[in-house]
This record gives structure tokens, C-alpha cells and sequence, in this order.
């Protein structure tokens, strides 16, 4: 296959669609031109072609123990959420009706706050950050971190002692599936087996001040990611060699923040506080347009999703097939 080059995109470069959303922590692209992300206001946000927002579905997802962070989109248009309320999981909500649980449970334990949550065929990915989150600072000793793996109901632990566990994909060969552990400053691949179990973990690292968050593949391959406070894009090419096309960020800003996470003493306050010129602790990336040639970003401190065009595809995720 062959490789497109790709020039670093600016700030200038970017554009915006919708309006009033809170915190769009997780973008998803759906084949109509319709943009849905986690919004602790609306729930799960709608943006549509003709850029009116609206909630996606009826039920109230804001209150009783509901924060949805990570989405996903099932084949009949029903959406899963990573929850980050104190009810902890992965839920399921359709267009109208009450949420109800997919994963609550491990081993008889309650599972905590979630991250993260992929469809995969017969097979759903759930990342936990940290099974504790009661620490003041986020540091690269977390090692709480966990990927679940949902299976014919079954709930399972797939990978364990991560950092900051964040969003993951399988690659489109689905012989690989790379998770972003944000403040190792790593994102990590796993060769995946049929049944699920994931083995020969490889270690892409980064320098001190990126910190991985959210990703998708191109069609060619490539993986790219996108990163909090330094709000940059890379993209990782299959031999897990890398490179930085664009970056939104106050270097002084940035470089007092790498200071503060290389002694341990970074807080979420610090974080929630990092701003660049367009973006805001940059989160999320989707590939989306009708032929996938359009790039959605969303971010933890932004209040709508920025827009970039892209000279090479996207990989279809699992509800555009």
C-alpha cells in the first residue's frame, strides 16, 4: 500500500461545527454527516449536517450516577457509553427508553468509573484509567489501568497494571489492538488472539509532554493520535515509527505542565487550565464526511467540535459497516 505524505496542518487550517456542547470528550462520525460525542449537559450530543445540536436520545444520561464519556455506536444505531458517574460501567441507550447495563459487574465486583468503550464485532473493549481515581496527581507510576473485554455477556479482563488507560482500536487487519496509556506518555500495541486475549505488548513512546488521549485509523494503516494539553496530532505509521502533524499549544504553558508531571505533581486543575489557540485539552479524533475525507476533533475544555480536511481516508469504524 502506498504511503500519502501529509504536511503538518495549523491552527488556521481548522474549522467548527456545532455549538454549546460540554465537554466533547469522544467524537463518533455517522455515514449520514451526523456528529454524536458524550456532553455532560445533553448526554449523548447530536451535531447534524445542517450543524443544529440536540441530545441524540430521550433518557436523562446526566443524573442519577451518569456521566457518559466514551460512545459507541451499534450496527442498529443504539449507543454504548463508558460511564464516569459514581454508577460506574458500560451502558446501553436507544433513541428512547431508560439506560440498561452491558457491563456492571467483574467477578462479582462492581466496576468502577470507565473510560472507553469499542464495539467489535461479537466483542466489546472497555478501558478503565485507574480502578482507584482517588489519587491528587495523575503520574506516570499509575499502573490501575485495565482493558475489559465483553463476550457473549461474559466480562473479562484483557490487559492489566496500565496507566491512565484511555481509548483504543484494533487495527484494520484486526491483528493488532493499540490502547493510549495518556500519562506513561506511551500508546501500546498487543497482537490480538481469536478469543479475544491480548499478548506481546510493544511500546511506542513518546517525549514527557505529549500525553496520548484519543485515536483512529486511516485507511492506509495509520494510526493517529491525539493528544491532551499539548493538543497535538501524530500519526504512527505501521512500523510504529511516528510523526507530529500538528500541534496547538503556549510552549511555556506546555513546558511547566512536563515539569509538574515529571515530579509527580500534576493535578487536574493544572490540566483543565491548559489552553492552546483553537483547541482545549484536544481528546478525540474521528474520520467522518462522505468519503471520510473530513477529520472531527473534540477536546475536554472545548464547547464544539473543530474541523480539519484530510488528504487521505478513514478507516470505517464498525457502524459504518
Amino acid at each position: 500500500m502506498t504511503e500519502t505524505k501529509i504536511e503538518p496542518f495549523r491552527p488556521a487550517d481548522l474549522s467548527r461545527v456545532g455549538v454549546g456542547l460540554n465537554r466533547p470528550e469522544c467524537v463518533l462520525a455517522a455515514p449520514d454527516g451526523s456528529l454524536y460525542t458524550g456532553d455532560w449537559t445533553l448526554g449523548i450530543a447530536q451535531v447534524d449536517p445542517d450543524g443544529r445540536t440536540h441530545s441524540a436520545v430521550e433518557s436523562d444520561l446526566v443524573g442519577d450516577g451518569f456521566r457518559p464519556n466514551g460512545i459507541a455506536m451499534t450496527v442498529d444505531g443504539d449507543f454504548l457509553f463508558a460511564n464516569m458517574g459514581r454508577a460506574g460501567g458500560v451502558w446501553r441507550v436507544g433513541r428512547r427508553g431508560t439506560a440498561r447495563p452491558v457491563a456492571t459487574e467483574l467477578d462479582g465486583q462492581p466496576i468502577p468509573r470507565t473510560n472507553f468503550v469499542l464495539v467489535d464485532g461479537d466483542r466489546t473493549w472497555i478501558t478503565i484509567s485507574s480502578r482507584g481515581r482517588k489519587h491528587e496527581h495523575f503520574t506516570a507510576d499509575e499502573d490501575t489501568g485495565q482493558i475489559l473485554l465483553v463476550r457473549d455477556g461474559v466480562v473479562s479482563v484483557a490487559a492489566d497494571g496500565l496507566n491512565w488507560t484511555n481509548e483504543l482500536r484494533l487495527s484494520p487487519d484486526g491483528q493488532h489492538l493499540f490502547v493510549n496509556e495518556t500519562f506513561a506518555c506511551r500508546t501500546t500495541r498487543y497482537d490480538v488472539a481469536a478469543d479475544g486475549s491480548l499478548t506481546n505488548p510493544v511500546q511506542i513512546r513518546y517525549p514527557g509532554d505529549t500525553y496520548p488521549d484519543g485515536m483512529a485509523f486511516d485507511g492506509e494503516g495509520f494510526l493517529w493520535v491525539v493528544c491532551v494539553i499539548s493538543n497535538r496530532i501524530i500519526r504512527v505509521a505501521p512500523d510504529l515509527t511516528w510523526t507530529v502533524l500538528f500541534e496547538d499549544t503556549d510552549d511555556r504553558e506546555l513546558a511547566a505542565v512536563a515539569a509538574l508531571h515529571a515530579s509527580k505533581s500534576l493535578t487536574w486543575d493544572q490540566i483543565s487550565g491548559s489552553r492552546g489557540s483553537r483547541l482545549a485539552n484536544l481528546s478525540s479524533i474521528a474520520f467522518g464526511g462522505e468519503d471520510l475525507e473530513t477529520i472531527y476533533l473534540g477536546g475536554l475544555g472545548m464547547n464544539d467540535i473543530q474541523v480539519l480536511p484530510s488528504p487521505v481516508a478513514g478507516f470505517p469504524m464498525e457502524h459504518w459497516r
